[in-house]
């Protein structure tokens, strides 16, 4: 371990990563990785609209001293303008309220996120084109990864929420490279992000979760801005003995391999377990509600038929959705029990799910009463990979029957959503603060990101207009 005596050159880790972060080379984006991106950052606009309505992003907005004052930033979904630090926070907690947006295997978390409010905040402001968007969310993704190759899985199994804790340095990442910050002041700029790096799954189900993405994006674009008027830290923040690693993970407990090495070879955009939500709720459900979804179908089975349903997933998915009776919709979308027990009511899990009190509803709660979750492994349980699920219902006439969904990460891999099905998560997402023509016209623009030379033209169509 490094000291706190050593001199800024022999702090390897943030120097390596700020060289790349500046010279990445964009021709490396494939067409795969590219329609990676538009789909990603297509969602996330989605699931931003849908979110803006919301208690947590309302309550928000009403906070004195947040948004109060003009600026040229569009709060996706209103038609209030902002500065960027504060269109960020806003869209960051709006666009995570809904826990509706894309997530990754790799990450432990969600990748979109940290780096859409921040880079649209900024394009508006400075006037960037679709492809310099492009080319900045590229590289907050590859560093979002990296750092989850850096400290997985010790950092997601303690219980930090890598969404925000690593997200952040992709927040800094993106923006530094939209703003063209040179290596010194970028490297700066990470290691400022290192101080306020947060975020806790104590808070999942509650208002707070969507918080950690709004505060760690303002954060990260903070740390950007503070770094670019030559704001100061410490470049070995990382490998200082009371650096990030060192608190974060603890000696032994992370490589710093990841961050240091060049980006050869493939980008973490090529990964197939980069998963859209077909389901509004916290992705690792959607394994088991497909399976209950699939046995449903199979079966033509009604919720009448049932007398018990038990649950196998893996014990690192049953640590934060363990939930069998949930006391709110926050805590419903965190509920393993929940969401399987409305795809066996319903064959769909939606987003009128997770409104008022339908986790309360009476048929619902009988079925909260016969459903269990045993993790992989237990005594009886069958074995199982981190993003499998089985399900196991028992019928009122003792019939036994299974469903199993093998490595299932949200839509990827062999099963991606397609831009068809994305339209129409889009439209439905948007319906309830654009017009039609304004959803349409807006998702076409999101296709086309990287032909977009005007953002303004796109940020017009997310701005709400009345009825």
């Amino acid at each position: 371990m490094m000291d706190g005596r050593l001199n800024k050159e022999d702090a390897k880790v943030l120097k390596n990563l700020a060289d790349h972060i500046v010279g990445f080379d964009p021709v490396t984006i494939s067409d795969h990785a590219l329609h990676t991106v538009k789909i990603g950052i297509a969602d996330t606009i989605g699931v931003t609209l849908a979110g803006v309505t919301e208690a947590c992003t309302q309550i928000m907005m009403d906070v004195p001293g947040v948004a109060d004052a003009p600026g040229p930033c569009l709060i996706i979904g209103t038609n209030r303008k902002v500065s960027a630090l504060d269109a960020t926070l806003v869209n960051g907690v709006s666009s995570h309220a809904l826990d509706f947006d894309d997530f990754s295997d790799v990450l432990g978390g969600h990748q979109s996120v940290p780096l859409v409010p921040v880079l649209f905040a900024l394009a508006e402001k400075y006037r960037k084109t679709g492809q310099e968007i492009v080319n900045a969310y590229t590289v907050g993704f590859e560093v979002e990864h990296r750092f989850a190759m850096a400290v997985h899985p010790y950092h997601y199994d303690k219980g930090w929420h890598p969404t925000a804790t690593l997200g952040i340095f992709g927040t800094v990442a993106a923006a530094a490279r939209l703003l063209g910050l040179n290596q010194e002041k970028t490297a700066t700029a990470l290691a400022i992000a290192t101080s306020m790096a947060s975020g806790l799954k104590s808070n999942f189900g509650t208002m707070t979760k969507p918080l950690h993405v709004g505060h760690s994006g303002r954060s990260g674009l903070l740390a950007v801005l503070l770094a670019a008027r030559d704001f100061t830290a410490n470049h070995a923040s990382m490998e200082h003995h009371q650096g990030f690693f060192a608190l974060f993970n603890g000696d032994g407990n992370f490589t710093s391999d990841a961050l240091v090495e060049p980006w050869s070879g493939p980008l973490a955009l090529e990964l197939p377990t980069i998963g859209i939500k077909q389901f509004p709720c916290c992705g690792s459900t959607h394994q088991a509600i497909t399976a209950m979804i699939n046995l449903k179908l199979e079966n033509d089975l009604s919720a009448d038929d049932v007398l018990s349903v038990v649950v196998h997933t893996h014990p690192r998915r049953l640590l934060h959705t363990n939930n069998p009776y949930p006391e709110s919709v926050l805590e419903a979308k965190f509920s393993l029990q929940y969401t399987v027990a409305r795809a066996l009511s319903d064959g769909a899990v939606r987003l009128a799910d997770f409104k008022d009190d339908a986790f309360r509803q009476p048929n619902i709660k009988r079925l909260l009463e016969i459903t269990k979750a045993i993790p992989f492994g237990d005594r009886g349980a069958p074995k199982g990979e981190p993003w499998d699920a089985e399900i196991k219902v028992t019928t009122q006439n003792g019939t036994v029957l299974k469903n199993r969904v093998n490595n299932m990460v949200g839509r990827s891999g062999d099963n991606p959503m397609t831009v068809g099905e994305l339209k129409e998560k889009f439209i439905d997402c948007s319906s309830c603060v654009l017009t039609k023509g304004q959803s349409e016209t807006a998702f076409q623009q999101l296709i086309d990101l990287e032909n977009l030379e005007n953002i303004g033209l796109l940020m017009k169509n997310l701005e709400f207009i009345g009825a």
